[in-house]
């Protein structure tokens, strides 16, 4: 028996794959390649185990994935993406792609679920046990994604959350029409990178921080965290993503937004508690490509 277990993980985002081998949890290989077309994409990415798989044979591999998915393993397109605003993308076979070459374990789920519980496991959550046993990884970035990480476990019903489609109230005065194919406004639609691209003129990395419009933006994420904080009972939010690990004094306006939406109705929600209710994630930008690893060792030990 091998003294390490050797992993392999893609968390395959809207607009690039990280395609990781790790030595049980320390990622000791790592390639980036960009998302195209599906068959493209995923064929590098195949390509890429591949001739790891070759030199020492994975023990279990994890895929996380922007989503939609289908993650109910009896239906007919499990491991299949959703309709979806990434064009081509819909029905493309991301299980059958990445684990059909491998004689392995494969866990699949979405790439904020996975985040999720690698930040349960090894970040935000692995600090004490009140905060081990709740948390929403909130990714704001290509897309706008949740995922939710319980008691050990990744939340799932009758697929997986779909957070970045929830509506909220629009702000006073903001007449942008949001750019989500499906739902025009929806909180994707709204603070997405695309969607502050279309909304300012110019790409998200480049707006800057004084403009009144953030004040939108602001509020459009904090009804989102209000909302999740209300129908979760989350102990925490993590906000990552693009957008979200880049702009901290935005994550500052919207922690005071939340407090005052709030109004003191979860009293544990105040001015002194709320920056670590609300707050980046603890793994930083390891919380994706560790996910993946999460993923891998749930499948190896579901396999046992």
């Amino acid at each position: 028996m091998k003294d390490t277990l050797t992993l392999a993980g893609v968390e395959l985002g809207g607009t690039k794959v990280l395609v990781l081998r790790a030595e049980g949890a320390t990622i000791v290989d790592r390639e980036t390649i960009p998302t195209t077309s599906p068959e493209e994409t995923l064929g590098k990415a195949a390509t890429i185990l591949g001739a790891w798989n070759a030199q020492r044979p994975f023990d279990a591999l994890g895929i996380g994935s922007f989503g939609p998915l289908r993650l109910d393993r009896a239906a007919a397109d499990f491991g299949r993406m959703l309709p979806t605003n990434k064009p081509g993308w819909a029905a493309a076979d991301i299980y059958g792609a990445l684990a059909g070459p491998f004689a392995c374990p494969t866990g699949i789920d979405t790439d904020v679920n996975g985040a999720a519980l690698a930040e349960l496991r090894w970040g935000a959550g692995a600090k004490d046990a009140v905060t081990s046993n709740g948390l929403c990884y909130l990714t704001i970035g290509t897309g706008v994604g949740g995922g939710f990480a319980f008691n050990g476990k990744a939340i799932h019903g009758a697929m997986h959350p779909e957070v970045g489609h929830i509506s909220v109230p629009r702000s006073p005065g903001d007449d942008f029409a949001g750019n989500c194919s499906f739902h025009g406004d929806c909180i994707e639609g709204l603070v997405s990178g695309p969607a502050l691209s279309a909304r300012f003129g110019m790409p998200a990395h480049a707006i800057n921080g004084d403009d009144p419009r953030w004040e939108h933006v602001v509020s459009d994420i904090a009804h989102l965290v209000t909302t999740i904080l209300l129908t979760t009972s989350a102990r925490q939010v993590l906000i990552g993503g693009g957008v979200g690990l880049a702009r901290a004094a935005l994550l500052d306006r919207v922690r005071a937004k939340v407090v005052e939406r709030l109004g003191g109705y979860l009293s544990y929600v105040n001015a002194e508690t709320i920056g670590g209710i609300v707050t980046v994630p603890a793994l930083g930008e390891l919380a994706g490509p560790l996910g993946t690893i999460a993923l891998a060792l749930d499948a190896l030990e579901a396999s046992d």
